[in-house]
């Protein structure tokens, strides 16, 4: 007998993935916070992200509700540490922070922030293939198992009317939004919103990702989306905000270990 076979009278196994215990402060849970923001800032780097003067995620403050931590302008995704980061309130006043912001990421996320109370981080960048896409004026379409993660949870914020710097135009942003968990800014690219920062993280990569499959697929020829209820099923079981948050785990592991001054 293999003395790597389990014994017959041994129980079967279940092993999860473990859940992060929860926050003893609002200290703890403020820097988790910004870890994981500046952590994202640094992976949208390595994912070629950046684009000049755009882009932007914010998180918000877990004491503050009100405030939120933002990037600051003009500083490279690939160099932002958690002592970069800038707090800001919903007058667009920077409390915590010494160089601009954003004005554009200030209208939009302050938008998010107020109506969703829900959601705790957003995500915009000028991403290749996020604008590529963004000119079709259509939704991503199921056409593959990652790309279900967003079925009938994203839509089409149309049309483009410039740079968003009013209020009206942020409230616009928002109402689009709605309960979802993405947008398509048409002509400008793609936004993600989660209860975590972890999961409006992924959700952004993954769905950059479903716009470069879907273009790939439509330039070779004509697709065969997956069918309405299996797609809907499909959803359920890849679009939860807590499978974002374990997916982006991994990625976290990755960046912290090969750029761990982002810490500072």
């Amino acid at each position: 007998m293999s003395v790597l076979a389990p014994e017959k009278t041994a129980p079967a196994r279940v092993i999860r993935l473990r859940p992060r215990p929860e926050p003893q402060s609002f200290e703890e849970e403020r820097l988790h916070r910004k870890q994981r923001l500046a952590a994202t800032f640094r992976l949208f780097g390595r994912y070629g992200f950046d684009q000049g003067l755009a882009g932007h995620v914010t998180a918000r403050d877990p004491e503050f509700p009100d405030r939120f931590w933002i990037n600051p302008l003009a500083v490279h995704f690939s160099q932002i540490k958690v002592s970069d980061l800038q707090l800001v309130d919903r007058e667009g006043n920077i409390l915590i922070g010494d160089k601009p912001i954003n004005q554009a990421g200030f209208t939009i996320h302050s938008a998010i922030h107020r109506e969703r109370p829900d959601v705790i981080a957003a995500a915009h960048t000028h991403s290749t293939y996020g604008k590529a896409f963004s000119t079709l004026g259509i939704e991503i379409a199921p056409l593959t198992q990652d790309a279900c993660a967003f079925y009938e949870d994203h839509a089409v914020f149309d049309p483009f009317s410039g740079v968003v710097l009013n209020d009206d135009e942020g409230d616009r942003l928002a109402r689009t939004l709605g309960q979802r968990k993405a947008l398509i800014l048409q002509n400008h690219g793609l936004l993600t919103v989660g209860p975590t920062v972890e999961a409006a993280a992924w959700w952004f990569l993954a769905m950059d990702n479903a716009a470069q499959t879907q273009l790939l697929a439509q330039a070779a020829g004509e697709t065969r989306p997956i069918a309405p209820d299996i797609a809907r099923l499909t959803a359920s079981q890849v679009g939860t905000h807590q499978g974002g948050y374990y997916s982006f785990q991994p990625l976290w592991d990755w960046i912290t270990a090969a750029e761990p001054e982002l810490l500072d």
